[in-house]
């Protein structure tokens, strides 16, 4: 039956878990390590946690993170700035660290491109007051196919393609990946070891817990579909990520 396939089954998951946990506690991760700052920039409060979770801690000692809008989208964006701010607590970013850009015309809606040059201009002018040498963002994807997900990659794009960017700035996109592996949580690591990538982040079981403490924080938003995306997520475990 399928029950008893699951039971027969889930030991074996479980050695693959922890045989790569043991490999990356091993290796370390570099990525952390390394100077300079890095610029996550997402379209709403929860993007960090419900996507970007790995990525954040894995670079937590230089991570800048930008919010474009407050997520408004149930005029509850004053309800969701400050579950931001507990949610970025959790992940160990200081609030001097986030910037949230509330703009009139950047709004919160999933059928709404946002304007290509204006994105480009706020991220940019947010680029070189920071200093930043990494942008990580959304693909062509968007991961859920958001179209204001969409939008961040248009814009970033738009400033790598063009040279706008300092000299050295890299891009990052975190890679959207099929229905089957976004929900397969913790057995997708394997998968995304395997795959070509050019950065990959896993967190241990620790620090999974801690990214999905940090989601629980948006209270707002934690409807029952979310309580699921919670459990079964592998971007609550692994991001990998392109360069442009």
């Amino acid at each position: 039956s399928a029950a008893n396939a699951l039971y027969t089954c889930l030991p074996y998951c479980l050695f693959v878990w922890k045989s790569i946990q043991a490999i990356v506690a091993r290796a370390g991760d570099p990525r952390a390590a390394r100077g300079g700052r890095a610029l996550v920039v997402t379209a709403h409060p929860d993007d960090e946690a419900m996507f970007f979770a790995p990525a954040l801690l894995g670079l937590r000692s230089v991570v800048l993170l930008c919010l474009l809008f407050s997520g408004n989208y149930y005029n509850q964006g004053e309800i969701r700035k400050k579950e931001l701010e507990q949610s970025c607590c959790v992940l160990g970013i200081p609030a001097s660290d986030v910037t949230v850009i509330d703009h009139r015309d950047l709004l919160d809606d999933p059928a709404v491109e946002w304007d290509t040059q204006l994105l480009a201009t706020l991220v940019l002018k947010h680029i070189e007051a920071k200093n930043i040498n990494l942008v990580v963002t959304f693909d062509a994807g968007g991961v859920s196919g958001h179209a204001n997900h969409i939008s961040l990659y248009t814009a970033v794009r738009y400033l790598h393609s063009e040279g706008k960017l300092p000299e050295g700035c890299r891009v990052l996109v975190l890679e959207s990946v099929n229905l089957f592996r976004k929900y397969i949580s913790f057995l997708d690591v394997l998968i995304s070891c395997l795959l070509p990538r050019d950065e990959l982040f896993i967190l241990t079981e620790e620090e999974t817990e801690q990214a999905k403490r940090a989601m629980r924080c948006h209270r707002s938003q934690l409807l029952w579909f979310r309580q699921l995306y919670v459990l079964f997520s592998r971007y609550l475990v692994v991001n990998s990520l392109r360069l442009l």
